[in-house]
């Protein structure tokens, strides 16, 4: 039972936004944001000509081709359905008046990645997009989540979203993370605790301590995987480190941000809550098939004899089998096929920074593909010569941003059997190619993997770096 006294943030939120509400107990949400993309968006826009409907509000609409984009330069994609899909998006937003970022366009990129940093996303906002990771804008203190193709018809004809009120979760984490542990970690952390259904039917705000220690790049890692353990969004009270990342997007702004800092009432109950002390949260890498079935760098691969629940221990039997792995592996004995680094999880400029800093004056012993979040990222990475580094270190650092490998619906894709070390947020079978094995890792792992051609952190890396050649 919610305290009478007091609100969540998602309460506000989502209080603020309602229309009316229905006979049958659900909310009509007024949607401030809704973010297209080209893959699952063809079939609503032929839904609205059938109709002979338009779009309620295009200037709160906004497209980016990101999930089937090639990422090598002057590559020429050969498939024919990628590339009708591309040319859809491109007639229905021009039809629509709807604002597109086409492949080779400065703003262009992977939809959750340019929404924070073309500064579309503030506090207080409820916004949506037809891919189950947009609980990443709910870093911003946003109401954020994934929407299905025919809601995403009825954002497009009305600006409106009919759902069931979600119950409140409470996601605390006290302490902060020791040096060289991440946000990706705490991710995986939180998710191997509260498990892949934890959060089912409720909206998790994430709170702490830890939670606040972390910059705005963390903070959108964190919420990316709130979905992850079942939650329909993820979120964080914005503060003055939001406010501050928006001024940089958008500074012609100002400080009118610091307005919109909203929070949750202090005498609140949730209607479940998790506890976790980040001083505790090593490095951790998944050794499964979803991303709950995670463990420490430092521990081995589960025997599946350990679990008691009969269902449980036959899927961990399952992962293991697709896996190819054995039990009690140490999980740092595990070798690697490639490494990739990039997806809506960890693509941005700091995750980048954190893989640099890794390979700077070493070499990779695997393939290793970087591929950033927006052409933004990608500028920004070069001004500060990361690009030299990934080159000198042997790594594909690639032209045009893109989700690539994490979803594989392009051409970057693992072939059956190959192991990858791979900074996306699912390891789902066949996610990154039929038969692929996925091992999810934050930037940091994944450049000491590809140095050590196995699962590594930073710190086993015992070979003195290489002087860093000078530009000339």
């Amino acid at each position: 039972m919610l305290s009478e006294t007091g609100e969540t943030l998602a309460q506000k939120l989502w209080r603020r936004h309602v229309v009316r509400r229905t006979p049958a107990g659900n909310d009509l949400l007024y949607i401030d944001l809704h973010l297209l993309h080209e893959v699952n968006t063809p079939q609503a826009f032929a839904g609205l000509r059938a109709a002979g409907r338009t779009v309620r509000r295009p200037d709160l609409t906004v497209g980016t081709e990101d999930h089937t984009t090639p990422t090598v330069a002057g590559r020429v994609d050969t498939d024919p359905a990628r590339r009708h899909q591309r040319r859809l998006i491109a007639r229905n937003c021009a039809e629509f008046r709807i604002p597109l970022h086409r492949l080779g366009t400065a703003g262009q990129g992977i939809v959750h990645v340019i929404g924070p940093e073309l500064g579309l996303v503030r506090p207080g906002m409820t916004a949506v997009c037809c891919d189950s990771h947009t609980t990443t804008l709910g870093a911003f203190g946003a109401l954020a989540f994934g929407i299905g193709t025919s809601q995403v018809e009825h954002v497009l004809a009305t600006q409106t979203l009919l759902m069931a009120r979600p119950k409140d979760m409470a996601v605390t984490v006290v302490g902060t993370l020791p040096p060289g542990s991440t946000a990706k970690d705490l991710a995986l952390a939180v998710i191997a605790r509260a498990g892949t259904a934890g959060g089912q039917g409720h909206l998790a705000e994430f709170r702490g301590e830890g939670v606040r220690a972390l910059s705005m790049e963390g903070r959108m890692t964190l919420c990316n995987m709130a979905v992850e353990f079942g939650a329909r969004a993820g979120m964080v009270a914005p503060d003055e480190k939001t406010a501050a990342y928006l001024r940089v997007a958008t500074p012609e702004a100002g400080t009118r941000y610091d307005s919109l800092i909203v929070h949750g009432d202090p005498d609140v109950r949730f209607d479940k809550e998790l506890r976790l002390d980040a001083s505790r949260v090593e490095p951790r890498v998944s050794w499964g098939t979803h991303p709950g079935q995670n463990e420490s760098l430092d521990g081995c691969v589960p025997d599946p004899s350990e679990f008691e629940d009969p269902a449980e221990r036959a899927a961990v039997q399952r992962a293991l089998n697709y896996m190819d792995l054995r039990p009690g592996t140490a999980v740092r004995d595990i070798a690697v096929d490639m490494v990739f680094v990039g997806s809506c999880t960890n693509s941005r400029i700091e995750d980048l920074r954190a893989a640099a800093d890794v390979l700077k004056g070493r070499r990779v012993r695997v393939e290793t593909v970087i591929v950033p979040g927006s052409a933004r990222v990608r500028r920004q990475a070069v001004a500060e010569g990361l690009d030299r580094v990934f080159a000198e270190a042997g790594a594909d650092f690639r032209a045009a941003p893109g989700c690539s490998m994490c979803v594989a619906l392009g051409e970057d894709r693992l072939a059956p059997g190959r192991r990858s070390a791979s900074t996306t947020n699912r390891n789902f079978e066949g996610r990154q190619g039929r038969g692929a094995r996925t091992h999810l890792v934050s930037p940091a792992v994944a450049a000491a993997t590809a140095v050590r051609g196995r699962l590594a952190a930073p710190h086993d890396l015992h070979t003195p770096k290489a002087p860093l050649r000078e530009a000339s």
